[in-house]
């Protein structure tokens, strides 16, 4: 099996947000070490919780830190953004790094209302064009004049560089055979539903169309996981990130616990229940029992690639599960 990264910087308790950014730096070094494929920075606005907000700006320091490993964002929240800046970041990202940089792309906000405005300058944010934009991004990053008029006036810099892949971001399906026909990567957040539809991956397959970013259909699956020698350290260390699940699950944030504090936190029974249904989006175990599941998923599904997400609180921790699973799957 194919295996990657996501990584949304989290700030656990009693880290800073520069730690968190610097362990996304040591996390790369030790992926591209282990022969992960790709690893891409989430983008999240408004939050104490995570400090990747600038996911084009870090890959741009990984890839200059690491070797072989694929760089990109998971993703860039394209309703914030001209299609022209988009495609002259990524443009000028893969003329540092050809042949290692991806153009992931989503069209949530990334973040709260808050947010949302703040970055439209106070705008209406524009929630309705996400496909053009994404048609113009993907022309003018393949050196093609776009038909749109605002923009077929100009050219994104620098041109002639390898085009970068370019993958779309989904968790509910419907973006599935928008990103076949494009002949892009489609990336699938189970971690979000905690399920999946394998025919809406099969639409995506029949969909695709080869194109300058892709020759062939690639689907990557991102997972929650937390893993370790044994089940029983493996939930110690998952505890903190179900408590911000239920949090968020009743419309609550707090800090990101260690496992200590959430190993005495007040859960009622409930609370307990809550946590023990929301587990399909959190994959816990040994690295056996999580590479078992893993290898489950992609013998029913078919999906190419899974892609990675773990939040421990200590970084080795951390680093242990993708070392694990690197050895049961790679």
């Amino acid at each position: 099996m194919k295996l990657s990264v996501l990584d949304q910087a989290p700030v656990t308790h009693g880290n800073t947000a520069a730690d968190a950014l610097l362990k996304a730096e040591e996390l790369a070094i030790l992926a591209d070490e282990l022969g992960y494929v790709r690893m891409w920075m989430a983008e999240h606005h408004g939050t104490e919780n995570y400090a990747s907000s600038a996911p084009e700006i870090t890959i741009a320091h990984l890839a200059a830190k690491t070797k072989n490993i694929r760089l990109g964002t998971g993703g860039t929240m394209m309703m914030h953004y001209s299609p022209l800046k988009m495609a002259e970041v990524f443009k000028t990202l893969s003329a540092f790094a050809p042949g290692r940089i991806d153009f992931g792309v989503g069209r949530a906000p990334g973040g709260d209302h808050a947010s949302m405005f703040a970055l439209a300058q106070g705008n209406r944010p524009q929630l309705d064009n996400m496909y053009e934009k994404l048609d113009v991004s993907l022309q003018l990053l393949n050196d093609e004049v776009p038909q749109d008029e605002l923009y077929n006036k100009t050219i994104a810099t620098p041109s002639q560089i390898v085009v970068p892949e370019a993958w779309l971001l989904g968790s509910s399906g419907s973006s599935a055979v928008q990103a076949g026909r494009r002949g892009i990567g489609y990336s699938y957040a189970q971690f979000f539903t905690g399920y999946m539809d394998k025919g809406v991956l099969d639409q995506y397959r029949s969909s695709f169309v080869p194109s300058a970013f892709m020759e062939k259909s690639e689907i990557n699956v991102a997972y929650m996981v937390t893993a370790a020698e044994t089940t029983e350290e493996a939930e110690y260390e998952a505890l903190p990130q179900d408590i911000v699940r239920l949090w968020m699950s009743q419309g609550k944030m707090g800090p990101i616990l260690t496992p200590e504090e959430a190993q005495n936190f007040p859960l009622t029974e409930v609370d307990r229940m809550n946590i023990l249904e929301s587990r399909s989006q959190h994959i816990v175990g040994s690295a056996k029992e999580v590479a078992a599941e893993l290898t489950r998923q992609q013998e029913h599904y078919g999906f190419d690639e899974a892609m990675i997400c773990s939040i421990p609180h200590s970084q080795e921790k951390r680093l242990d599960t993708y070392r694990l699973l690197a050895k049961e799957l790679l």
